[in-house]
This record gives structure tokens, sequence and C-alpha cells, in this order.
């Protein structure tokens, strides 16, 4: 089956695990994701209703407007990528005016723009909350049209929230499943990539995200998880069915040097009755 790309890049998008993540999911009606990044979860799964969250609001502001006024949002968000868009000078004017911006649907044009336009793909912001990414130099950036409209399409059985993830998964009942992708704990005290957005996620959140999932599994919720594959990771999800994922990642180390990276899947699956 072909899979279905986010119309975002993003860090630590699931998009290399999908395979994985997949055959391990349960069956259900709705699935909960309250870390829901470029969505590529969402996108290639099949369940009736979706509950998407993130703190990042001007993620999920997007994806409502792109949900609700998708054809206003793509023709918009084109007239942006044009060759005259692709320099530093006016990459770093619209990152200003997206900085300064209160509109909905331009903010939300702003944030596609920058998006495949800025290094990486990166979603930063500093202490201010101002996106400080900077300018990517890419030949051509690519306007995903065809990602967005099926991104869309399959909006339509899903609702978008602001929300921690603790509140998120409170929402999640008994035809629920819960996939969780946090910001993956730190291979090194030096290798801390978590602070995508203006909050960082602490071993404390870690640990309490997997007792979160603990309490809804005693609910007979059951609750997927991925992080990286460490001794803090293994510890903190020890209630869970471990699966290391093959699909590996390069992360850059100390001394430049890339190194294979392990990453785990922790499944919390009710106990039969």
């Amino acid at each position: 089956m072909k899979k279905n790309r986010a119309f975002l890049k993003w860090a630590g998008g699931k998009y290399p695990l999908l395979g994985d993540i997949e055959k391990h999911l349960p069956d259900g009606e709705c699935l909960i994701e309250p870390f829901v990044g470029a969505g590529s979860v969402f996108l290639n799964t099949d369940y009736s209703h979706y509950i998407l969250a993130d703190i990042n609001n001007d993620l999920i502001d997007l994806y409502n407007i792109v949900k609700t006024r998708t054809a206003e949002y793509i023709s918009a968000s084109s007239a942006m990528f044009i060759p005259d868009n692709n320099n530093a000078d006016n990459y770093y004017r619209f990152r200003a005016e997206f900085n300064r911006c209160k509109e909905p649907l331009r903010r939300a044009v702003l944030f596609l723009y920058l998006n495949r336009h800025g290094y990486n793909g990166l979603c930063r912001y500093n202490l201010k909350g101002e996106f400080n990414v900077p300018f990517g130099r890419y030949k051509k950036p690519y306007f995903p049209e065809a990602e967005l409209n099926h991104f869309a399409l399959k909006a339509q059985r899903a609702e978008f929230h602001c929300l921690s993830y603790e509140a998120c998964m409170e929402m999640a009942d008994s035809n629920s499943v819960v996939y969780c992708d946090p910001p993956y704990a730190p291979l090194s005290p030096t290798a801390n990539f978590t602070a995508y957005h203006t909050n960082s996620f602490s071993p404390r959140e870690q640990a309490h995200l997997a007792e979160m999932a603990e309490k809804l599994v005693s609910k007979r919720i059951p609750v997927l998880i991925s992080n990286h594959d460490t001794p803090d990771t293994r510890e903190w999800y020890k209630a869970a069915q471990h699966y290391q994922v093959k699909v590996r990642r390069s992360i850059s180390s100390n001394g430049g040097t890339r190194k294979k990276v392990d990453e785990l899947l922790a499944l919390y699956s009710p106990v039969a009755p």
C-alpha cells in the first residue's frame, strides 16, 4: 500500500517507521495522538475517528485551517512558493512578519513557507516564543499540494486540539487506542534535542508519560509509545512489551561522527479478562 507523506517537514517524523508502528498499533474506533507532530501515523492508519493534539498552537491552528478552508489555504500558500521568495532577505522578512502576525490564515500560510524554506524543516522558537530557524538554502522548495489535499480529506475524521499530553490522554475512553511520540529522550546528557517548542520535555515528563500509559492500560485502553532505545526508556516503560525497531536513524554525536541508533516501541496491552 502506498504510504502518504505529511505536508510538513518535521524533525523526528515517523514516516520511516510506519511499518513497525502499524504492526503494533491495536485495533479500535478512535486513535488518540497527544504528540501529533506532522501526522504521519494519522495519515497512514484507518481508524473511524482521530483526536490529535500538540502543545504547538501554530501547528494546531494550521491543521484546523487546512481542514476547514482547504482551497483558500492552498491558493494563498502556493503564491508564496515562487523563486523570488527563495532567498535569505525575503525569508527573514517573512519570518519577522510571522512573529508579529496575529491573523490566523496569514500566520498559517507563513508557517508552511517557513517550514519548507527554513533549515532542515525545523520548528524552533526562542524563549520569547519567536520562530528563529535560519534560512535553509534549498534550490527549489517543494510545494506539497497533493499532500495538503490528502491531509484535508483525512482531517474530516479528525479533531485537533492544542493540549498537554496529559489532558489529551485523559480524553481516551474504552473505544480508544493511544499512540505517543514524545520528544525523544536524549542519548547522552549533551545530546538534548527535545526543545522543539518553548517547553522542553524533561526526564520527569518522560517518566510521567509512562505513568499515564499505565493508568490508561489499567482501564483497558491500549497505549503504544515510541522513543530511543536506552536504559532509561526501558526502565520507564518496564510495564510494557518492548519491541526494538530495526529501521535505524543516524544522529550526529560529538566529534562529528555519525552513529546508528535503535528505537523502541513500548506497547501497553490490557490483560485479557
